[in-house]
């Protein structure tokens, strides 16, 4: 079954390069599927809920086994395991994604994290993302620091 708003490629000439239309005449006599179709797709890209948060670091942040990760994907399950992206920061034991956008401070950047540890999901909270020479400590407010973290190279 074809989608009323998209244009199948049996539609079209086998013998044609297919571009989304075969004909000027299609494309007059399908005026949703020519104009009203990439508009809508536009439209559910920019207000998906999925849409990756704006970058702020300059890479990934880490201890060695969580940079491994960041390269290669895979995991040892050390207890070591510390990794801080423009997503999350997580911990052998512990996860805790970034909600909306962070925002600049004279240390560093603060943003809503809400936290998975060991299946039990906590409440948003701000985080505090300082850094130093050593890199990037990720802090909450019950005094939990996670750091400092090394850029992954």
């Amino acid at each position: 079954m074809t989608h009323p708003l998209l244009i199948s490629s049996e539609q079209t000439d086998p013998g044609q390069t297919y571009h989304g239309l075969s004909s000027l005449r299609e494309c007059n006599s399908f005026y949703a599927r020519c104009f009203l179709a990439p508009i809508i797709g536009l439209i559910a890209f920019t207000v998906s809920p999925d849409a990756h948060a704006a970058k702020f670091l300059d890479g990934a942040y880490g201890s060695k086994e969580g940079c491994i990760y960041a390269k290669t994907g895979d995991s040892s399950g050390a207890d070591d395991f510390l990794l801080l992206t423009d997503e999350r920061v997580t911990t052998s034991v512990s996860v805790c994604d970034f909600k909306g956008a962070a925002t600049k401070t004279s240390t560093g950047f603060t943003i809503k994290a809400e936290c998975d540890a060991e299946g039990e999901k906590g409440p948003a909270e701000t985080a505090a993302i300082t850094k130093s020479a050593k890199g990037y400590t990720v802090s909450f407010p019950d005094g939990t620091k996670l750091g400092p973290m090394p850029k992954c190279h």
